[in-house]
């Protein structure tokens, strides 16, 4: 039946936007790159979203989604703060030749980029093999952190508050996301899903409260809403989710 392989086209979809945003980050066309980042994790909602709705499970299904999360939402973010810390090492975009004109801690610095599709790897891993994850998650969705590092690139190309700018995108800063967000997506903490089973309020209250928190932050904040919205997301879940609660 057709039926059973919209859900893997779907996914398909996720590959090919994460791969092209791969090409676009390292050419330096970041903007693009973020869109197609955006535009993967569209994809990635519908593909769960079609499987439900047409009860098209599949092993293959889940092993593409991951794959696909880690080409999208893994070595594309992760290119992406590569990228960022080219730009705060040498205030160009333009990078010198890695085998001769780079210092072992120059080298460091940007490999330590590379921490982030590592880390999404070990969480995609785990994921695939934790039953407790079924219904909410047990450290960052990689969604979820390519959208924080992506915020950092738009705010990058086109960032209005040099205050902010200068502080998130210095170099200290970049490191400390990279190791932060790193240990986030692999943490033990527990983090609630916008996967709706029903449109009321009762079962989806903290959905909706983060949907509305969200809305208000991009409407007052603009593009560093964006960046806001992350942090949003696990304050909720470390208040609403921790253990005892």
């Amino acid at each position: 039946m057709i039926r059973k392989h919209i859900p893997n086209f779907i996914t398909s979809l996720n590959v090919l936007c994460g791969s092209v945003a791969v090409v676009f980050i390292l050419k330096g066309v970041l903007t693009t790159g973020v869109f197609l980042i955006i535009l993967a994790a569209v994809f990635d909602f519908f593909d769960g979203m079609s499987a439900r709705l047409l009860k098209a499970y599949s092993p293959i299904g889940k092993e593409l989604d991951s794959l696909a999360d880690m080409i999208s939402f893994g070595l594309a973010p992760g290119l992406i703060m590569f990228k960022l810390l080219e730009t705060s090492l040498f205030k160009t975009e333009v990078i010198p030749d890695l085998q001769s004109n780079l210092t072992p801690g120059q080298l460091l610095i940007l490999g330590s980029a590379f921490l982030i599709p590592i880390f999404s790897a070990l969480r995609l891993a785990k994921f695939n093999v934790d039953e407790r994850q079924t219904s909410s998650f047990i450290g960052l969705p990689t969604p979820a952190n390519a959208l924080f590092i992506s915020s950092l690139a738009l705010i990058q190309e086109h960032g209005n508050m040099p205050a902010i700018d200068n502080f998130l995108l210095t170099t200290p800063a970049l490191i400390v996301i990279t190791i932060l967000f790193s240990w986030l997506l692999v943490a033990e903490i527990p983090m609630f899903s916008l996967k709706f089973k029903n449109l009321s309020w009762k079962s989806n209250q903290v959905q909706y409260i983060f949907l509305f928190c969200s809305a208000l932050l991009l409407s007052l904040l603009g593009l560093y809403g964006i960046t806001a919205i992350i942090p949003l997301f696990i304050g909720i879940s470390v208040f609403r989710l921790r253990p005892g609660k």
